[in-house]
């Protein structure tokens, strides 16, 4: 008797060709431990303590305010645990306190320096500091999770509306779809840059303003190949078969036609996210992105550029944010052979 084995799932096969491709799959890993590492910035990198023991009670300074009388001070004020007076109170006569492995957040500044600065890396800074005395590595690992999260943000508004208009004009045709393509000309050839100049003279810099903008032109390019996947997809025997059957356009077009038509949207997903990270970083660079104190590689490589003889500054940036880009590529490159109807 032979046994035949179970066949593979397709889902499966894909998994199993992605874990084949080496640089791709660690590159996954690497940048999934890097960024849910980075999740969790309150706790690695806080000029406040995680917890703290006082008078036998329990405090948990990173998630709520204390005034400085709770732990023996003079003010009504929220406490300053770096304060030397407010530290040796949560740390002597049986209190303690636990701070996180690096002592500052984004926006701290350290008073203690002895030299100007910019300056360069110490121990109690580990990368340096910037032009106000903020602690890079702090700086750095705040930044890298504000980009990642805008990235996710852009490609996931971006795709949306991308799939809804590539899947409108490519199932229906004929005028929706010369109408489409003629408005994604205009729009297209409009200043994008220039218009964010305007408006960022207009309206207070946001994080929500830069992805208001952002997304109204991020979705262009992908609605070109949803398009083209409904274009070919609404002629087949299947497509015909459920129409006769009086099925409603939008449960072919997102039940039957989309996840026929999700390859060019999944591979391209990794490659969009990277073009969203280099556009916030260019646009911070620029003085155009997020307000100060925000964290940003943009603005840190722009200090780089201002400040040449820091090294720090430009080097630290640089090297996050090259590879953030390099392991997005690698993933993108992977899931592209995965998805090739010619390897499944």
């Amino acid at each position: 008797m032979t046994n035949t084995a179970a066949p593979i799932s397709m889902t499966r096969r894909r998994w199993l060709l992605f874990k084949a491709n080496k640089r791709g799959y660690y590159s996954l890993i690497i940048f999934t431990v890097i960024f849910t590492f980075s999740l969790f910035a309150e706790l690695v990198s806080n000029d406040k303590p995680i917890v703290v023991s006082y008078d036998h009670h329990l405090y948990y300074p990173i998630f709520k305010m204390y005034p400085e009388t709770t732990f023996g001070g003079d003010f009504q004020t929220e406490a300053d645990y770096r304060d030397p007076y407010i530290l040796k109170k949560i740390t002597t006569k049986g209190n303690w306190a636990i701070f996180p492995p690096n002592h500052y957040s984004y926006d701290s500044i350290n008073f203690q320096l002895n030299v100007p600065v910019p300056s360069p890396p110490t121990r109690e800074n580990l990368m340096g500091t910037d032009d106000q005395g903020r602690d890079v590595l702090a700086r750095l690992i705040y930044g890298f999770r504000l980009s990642v999260l805008f990235g996710f943000a852009l490609t996931f508004i971006g795709t949306i509306i991308g799939i809804i208009a590539g899947a409108l004009m490519g199932y229906f045709g004929g005028k929706t779809d010369l109408l489409g393509q003629r408005f994604i000309e205009i729009w297209g050839s409009m200043p994008e840059l220039y218009l964010l100049i305007i408006f960022s003279a207009i309206f207070r810099p946001s994080i929500t303003l830069l992805l208001i903008l952002l997304s109204m032109f991020g979705w262009m390019g992908l609605s070109d190949y949803v398009r083209a996947e409904f274009l070919r997809g609404r002629n087949m025997d299947y497509i015909k078969a459920a129409k006769a059957l009086g099925v409603n356009n939008i449960t072919i077009m997102f039940r039957h036609l989309l996840p026929n038509g999700m390859t060019p949207v999944i591979t391209f997903l990794p490659f969009r996210m990277s073009g969203a990270i280099l556009a916030l970083t260019s646009l911070d660079f620029l003085g155009l992105g997020v307000p100060p104190p925000t964290p940003s590689l943009g603005e840190l490589l722009a200090q780089g550029k201002n400040n040449i003889e820091a090294w720090w500054l430009s080097l630290g940036s640089f090297v996050v944010l090259v590879g953030t880009l390099i392991l997005l590529i690698f993933i993108g490159e992977a899931l592209r052979e995965v998805f090739d109807p010619r390897k499944v």
